[in-house]
């Protein structure tokens, strides 16, 4: 198998790229929203916040039958390489997984990483490959999906109302997209409360957020052609950020929406802010985006109580994802 650097700019190799992924979603994860050469080039020109992956594809007699890609940070996690890496189903059990895994592992060690962390959807093969190379599960996380013509909005109003009396001295506000340039240091410290988020036994350190990353965030969401929106809970008589919750719209499939962070400082927490602001998200969306159809979501399993709140919302589960670990520093 040759294994060839993807560029975002090379348009016959992203068409390949994004057949290959749709083939695995279908055998893997019939759930997941195509993917089209248009996509994989703005995700590997942006990332999510200014550092995008650098993605190969494995061609055997002309035809791509995998695709990998390494993710570094330079914000925090100095140590940590995240790898994705699948191979077509028809081109299954042939070696191309492991020589794509191989050479992966070598571009982490040109960087210098030695923490190696990737992910597969549940099932025996996954656990079979990731214990076969070394690999350890660590987390569990659930992808969850909600219907927006579904949702009970007599019920969501009801759970609101009750809601409102525990968040007293709270407001929420609909954050403006860009961040104003001096209230993006109060988001950063803000958004720092994600890092409480479970992780299970990951070994992953704290994400370090300034506002440099958080305009970086807001730019590559346009670069991706994403609509972002932004709600924060503000604690009146303090002032201080205390919560928020973010979704992005795809602009070229308006009825595609994905969650980003939902969080709650740790001090503000207690006050049934997640469901308060998540439900005005929602009377947000149907104003702003009437052709929405579905926001789709990411728990660990572990975290109850956010899990709680989607629940109410009417989130259903798809898959269960596993993310697998590996160090380097005794190789």
């Amino acid at each position: 198998m040759d294994i060839d650097p993807i560029k975002p700019d090379d348009a016959a190799f992203l068409e390949e790229w994004a057949a290959l992924v749709n083939a695995v979603a279908d055998a893997d994860a019939p759930w997941e929203h195509p993917t089209t050469a248009e996509d994989g080039a703005r995700q590997f020109t942006w990332g999510w916040d200014g550092e995008p992956a650098v993605p190969f594809l494995g061609m055997v007699d002309g035809r791509a039958v995998a695709w990998g890609s390494i993710a570094t940070s330079d914000y925090d996690n100095f140590d940590m390489a995240y790898f994705r890496f699948d191979v077509h189903p028809d081109h299954r059990r042939q070696g191309h997984g492991s020589a794509m895994l191989a050479h992966l592992v070598d571009e982490a060690r040109a960087r210098n990483r030695t923490n190696l962390i990737t992910d597969a959807w549940e099932s025996p093969a996954a656990d079979a490959f990731a214990v076969h190379h070394g690999f350890e599960r660590k987390l569990a996380s659930i992808n969850r999906r909600q219907h927006l013509a579904e949702v009970d909005w007599s019920e969501l109003d009801r759970r609101y109302d009750e809601a409102l009396p525990h968040a007293a001295g709270y407001v929420l506000e609909r954050w403006p997209v860009p961040t104003p340039a001096e209230r993006l240091a109060d988001l950063a410290r803000m958004a720092s409360a994600i890092n409480d988020a479970p992780l299970d036994d990951l070994d992953y350190e704290d994400e370090v957020f300034t506002g440099a990353r958080m305009r970086a965030y807001e730019e590559n969401r346009v670069g991706r052609h994403e609509r972002l929106y932004r709600v924060v809970a503000r604690h009146a008589p303090s002032g201080e950020l205390a919560g928020q919750t973010v979704v992005a719209v795809e602009a070229d499939h308006p009825t595609r929406g994905h969650q980003h962070d939902t969080s709650v400082v740790r001090a503000h927490r207690g006050h049934r802010l997640g469901l308060l602001l998540k439900t005005d998200m929602l009377r947000w969306l149907a104003e702003a985006e009437p052709r929405l159809e579905t926001v789709d979501t990411w728990n660990a399993e572990s975290n109850d109580h956010m899990i709680g709140v989607n629940e109410v919302l009417g989130y259903r589960v798809l898959g269960r994802e596993w993310a697998y670990q590996r160090s380097l520093a005794a190789d």
